[in-house]
């Protein structure tokens, strides 16, 4: 077999030796869309038996992997094939564990570069140039791994947009079409991603009257990527709906956010309908956001586990509950 590593960085046998029964397997892509992708983006490339059959090589299986892997991450399976091309072009695909069937490890581009990223993602939605703002999100996250994304990217122009409104740069219909674009692909990224660890979802919700979702969905991405199953409940959901939907699914953890003191204070009465947080000590309950950043004395009132000020100190500070309450090891 002619093993070489061409200048793409791809390191394999360019030789038809897989059929497509076996690529499916070891991809985890259905034959059925293997064949649409084919017929639509002209790709994979696949060889032919002398009675017609597709055969694929290790270079292929390789490409087929990224591609997978980059959906994965949340990107439009156009998108993720012409990011493929764009990187084969410029010889920046990185080795690929073709054999192993390891995802491969994202690529990493100085910090600034991500900055400029930044500021031209965060400039076309303040501009309400959303197809311009889509590809720039898919050009950044072909380089980037969907957590950079979600906290360099992401997190930073959802509160420059805040800014922009407060100081009259841009107007309340502008901040809200960039606030329905970046909740859209959070939600699409939230529904999307690896298999999930085998125990019951944690539940993430707003505090009631709380309709400020954004955070929260980025805690659920983050959670979701790290293979936790989450049943996200959004926006301001009462008390008494809460409770009954803990008690039917029975989650080892329960994130609660408040953006103000008033949805705060709100949570406080959480233990009259789940008196059981105080009986049996489950479910554990997180709690989190703005409310609890800017006020000590509701953090102490709160029954719980504060998330800490960070959506990353929220992320870890689940993970570390999820692997206490239900013993998973890793």
């Amino acid at each position: 077999m002619n093993y070489r590593e061409n200048q793409n960085g791809l390191t394999g046998t360019d030789e038809p030796i897989y059929n497509i029964g076996v690529v499916s397997r070891m991809t985890g892509i259905p034959v059925a869309t293997l064949r649409v992708w084919e017929r639509r983006y002209r790709f994979p490339s696949a060889g032919r038996t002398a009675g017609g059959h597709r055969l694929y090589s290790e270079q292929e299986l390789a490409r087929l992997r990224w591609v997978k892997s980059t959906i994965d991450e949340g990107m439009q399976t156009s998108q993720a094939i012409r990011a493929l091309h764009s990187h084969e072009r410029q010889g920046r695909i990185p080795e690929l564990g073709a054999l192993t069937g390891e995802p491969a490890p994202q690529p990493m581009i100085q910090g600034a570069s991500l900055e400029v990223f930044r500021k031209r993602f965060t400039q076309s939605l303040e501009d309400s140039e959303l197809d311009k703002a889509d590809q720039i999100l898919g050009e950044i996250m072909a380089i980037y791994p969907l957590e950079n994304v979600i906290t360099e990217v992401i997190a930073p122009t959802l509160a420059e947009i805040g800014e922009a409104w407060r100081n009259g740069r841009i107007n309340v219909a502008t901040e809200h079409l960039a606030s329905a674009f970046l909740r859209q692909r959070l939600t699409m990224w939230l529904v999307t991603g690896p298999p999930t660890h085998p125990i019951r979802p944690i539940v993430l919700a707003c505090a009631p009257n709380d309709w400020h979702e954004i955070g929260l969905l980025m805690l659920g991405v983050l959670l979701r990527r790290r293979r936790w199953p989450v049943a996200y409940l959004g926006q301001a959901v009462p008390l008494p709906d809460l409770a009954k939907f803990v008690r039917d699914i029975r989650p080892p953890v329960v994130a609660l956010v408040a953006m103000t003191d008033e949805t705060g204070r709100a949570l406080l009465d959480l233990p009259e309908w789940l008196p059981e947080i105080h009986q049996s000590g489950r479910p554990v309950i997180a709690f989190g956001g703005r409310a609890f950043n800017l006020d000590a004395e509701l953090r102490e009132q709160m029954p719980g586990v504060f998330l800490g000020g960070t959506l990353m100190e929220g992320v870890e500070a689940v993970e570390r509950l999820l692997r206490e309450t239900t013993a998973l090891t890793l």
